[in-house]
């Protein structure tokens, strides 16, 4: 796990690389006759990919986006309604039953199909009107890391791309310098509040929130913990009851306006008594404990996940377990 998770500064740059003429011609494909809605097919570290997708179409485009049931197709083989779509599929392996018969049920409707796959000999590729290879390379840990952060930068160069958005095609291009940076940003902080922890809350916003969920997915499967992941928003709500003395919270806060809802909640966590552990892009920022590199707000929280991926590999060690094969997990989940 730790290994690979290195490896994804590289990966992004040959995703970027090898996947430059086709986001040119979808991203003018897109912009001459934009679909009305956006559905996402993924499970799992690809569909938190997904979640971060969602704030950038709807953001930066407009386009209401939402996921969908895989089971709606591959349970209740329910129909779906024809209209003017782009499904996009996210998926490592692109093997999945499930996965492939929510993507057939789309393209039969008429959506037009992306797909961001790993695999680009997989039936999900075969599938697609348009394949963007995730360039991420074999990976062995059953924990999804570098092909994880290769999703997110698929997804912010699909939306730049169709937005043809400036700012964020130049924090693209940082990625594969910066991730190696984020790598190497110690963490270390974490690990005494995490050590004997149980439960713990992850939180986020904005662009920052499906990074919450991963963050709160790889340390429940490498560090058997049970990890929540809230929008600062959210959380403010039920959830809140049981935050007291000492419970674990680690905030993901990104350098804009979504990051400012972030930056209060840490105030409230604190004010309750509560272990924090806050990465800010920002900066000066005196609760922050965990370093975190600024730059577009929309790829700081791609920079963050590569920091927590070192740190939890480093957790699930100290915690006496082995990250690469996590009890009862396969690389390629069989869903029906």
């Amino acid at each position: 796990m730790h290994t690979e998770a290195g490896e994804a500064g590289a990966a992004v740059g040959r995703f970027l690389d090898a996947n430059a003429t086709a986001l040119a011609r979808l991203g003018a494909s897109l912009r001459a006759a934009p679909p009305a809605v956006v559905v996402t097919v993924a499970r799992g570290s690809s569909d938190h990919a997904a979640t971060y997708g969602k704030y950038l179409f709807e953001t930066l485009l407009g386009v209401p986006t939402a996921t969908v049931a895989p089971s709606v197709s591959s349970v209740y083989a329910a129909p779906v309604a024809a209209g003017a779509k782009l499904c996009v599929a996210i998926s490592q392996s692109g093997r999945s039953p499930d996965l492939l018969a929510a993507v057939e049920a789309q393209a039969a409707s008429g959506a037009f199909v992306v797909a961001l796959v790993n695999d680009a000999a997989s039936p999900l590729a075969g599938l697609a009107d348009e394949v963007l290879p995730l360039m991420a390379g074999p990976e062995l840990s059953v924990a999804a890391t570098k092909s994880c952060i290769a999703s997110l930068a698929g997804l912010a160069a699909l939306a730049a791309a169709w937005s043809d958005d400036a700012d964020l095609h130049a924090g693209l291009a940082a990625l594969p310098e910066q991730l190696p940076r984020a790598f190497a940003l110690d963490w270390g902080a974490a690990l005494p509040l995490l050590m004997d922890a149980r439960n713990l809350f992850v939180i986020g916003r904005g662009y920052g929130y499906g990074i919450a969920q991963e963050a709160a997915l790889k340390l429940k499967e490498t560090c058997a913990l049970h990890a929540e992941a809230f929008s600062a928003a959210e959380v403010k709500h039920g959830p809140m009851a049981i935050v007291g003395a000492g419970f674990p919270v680690i905030g993901f806060a990104t350098s804009d306006k979504a990051g400012d809802a972030v930056r209060e909640m840490a105030k409230a966590f604190v004010a309750r008594g509560a272990g924090l552990c806050l990465a800010d892009a920002a900066g000066d920022n005196p609760l922050a404990l965990l370093p975190a590199i600024r730059t577009h707000p929309a790829t700081e929280p791609i920079l963050m996940l590569q920091s927590f991926y070192r740190m939890a590999a480093r957790l699930s060690v100290a915690r006496g377990l082995n990250p690469d094969a996590p009890p009862h997990l396969n690389k390629v989940t069989n869903t029906l």
